[in-house]
């Protein structure tokens, strides 16, 4: 099983490299990298160094922050999606006046 942040980063090279319209062999060339190495990192199955990282965003044209931004941005917001999956799960199990409380308990709250 792989690392969720390898794999958020690994997601975010192929996409950048997809919109640059290039294959992992282009990439590679460019990063001095071998294709595998590029599709093994995409995958996440390699533990990437911040200086292959650092290669490879120069060779997508990109900042490394650009890269490790993305990751933090996903990860949040795979969080909040987890914690909405929830509540909405929650109030699925009430009945409708419980749900009619919660919600003016909430608009009470954030008005």
């Amino acid at each position: 099983m792989s690392d969720p942040t390898l794999k958020l980063i690994g997601e975010r090279i192929r996409d950048l490299r997809k919109q640059r319209g290039f294959s992992q062999e282009q990439l590679g060339e460019l990063a001095d990298f071998h294709y595998t190495y590029i599709g093994g990192v995409e995958r996440a199955e390699k533990n990437i160094s911040v200086l292959n990282l650092a290669k490879i965003a120069t060779a997508l044209n990109v900042g490394l922050y650009d890269l490790l931004e993305y990751t933090r941005q996903k990860s949040r917001t795979k969080d909040k999606s987890d914690d909405l999956e929830q509540i909405v799960n929650l109030l699925l199990s009430l009945k409708s006046s419980e749900v009619k409380k919660v919600k003016n308990i909430l608009l009470e709250m954030y008005e």
